[in-house]
């Protein structure tokens, strides 16, 4: 994340989409675990390393983000939200430097 503020531009805009589970209070990450299976049980897909929990706007802003999160059906509709093939139920979560 740090680096990912550090590289955008003074007063840019990053869409940051993550495995997220607004259900766990925090992220679970762990690197070691290597097998595929195992990866996708814990972490929803066979190469990734972490699902990131409630506390992820904190981690940005930790990083330096400026923080927005917003619900695309409110702010664009159902029929963008379709059109992106964005799920309905989740957030978009943007950050500013």
């Amino acid at each position: 994340m740090r680096e990912l503020f550090r590289v955008l531009k003074p007063g840019g805009t990053a869409v940051l989409q993550v495995p997220i589970s607004l259900s766990l209070q925090t992220t679970i990450d762990d690197p070691s675990v290597t097998d595929p299976r195992e990866r996708e049980r814990r972490f929803g897909q066979y190469d990734h390393v972490r699902i990131y929990g409630s506390d992820y706007p904190e981690r940005l802003r930790a990083a330096g983000f400026r923080v927005e999160i917003f619900n695309p059906a409110d702010r664009w509709g159902a029929a963008v939200v379709g059109e992106l093939r964005l799920n309905p139920r989740e957030r978009v979560f943007v950050g500013r430097k």
